[in-house]
């Protein structure tokens, strides 16, 4: 279970120096930022960052976000479908948690 504090630091925007660059351009700051871009992200920038070698968002999420349990959910996901809804649903708890 996810304490007030930490749902409030899982909401933050990352550093500067350690946003999320996607492949085609933007720029992605917090968790509800890769939320909002991911369903208009094409299939060849979303299999960039997450194929049979590796999961960007996961490892993001996990090493600068420091939420991991949302970033080992997203181990098992493959399809851009499946992170949005897993995200989203987490962001809903985290949003209710903090606040």
């Amino acid at each position: 279970m996810v304490s007030k504090n930490e749902a409030r630091r899982y909401l933050c925007d990352a550093a500067p120096e350690q946003c999320f660059w996607v492949n085609n351009g933007p720029v992605l700051k917090n968790l509800e930022e890769l939320a909002n871009a991911l369903p208009d992200m094409n299939d060849e920038t979303f299999n960039h960052h997450v194929n049979s070698e590796k999961n960007d968002f996961s490892s993001w999420i996990k090493d600068i976000i420091g939420d991991n349990k949302l970033a080992n959910d997203l181990l098992s996901s493959k399809s851009k479908e499946s992170v949005v809804k897993k995200l989203r649903s987490r962001l809903n708890s985290l949003k209710k948690k903090a606040g």
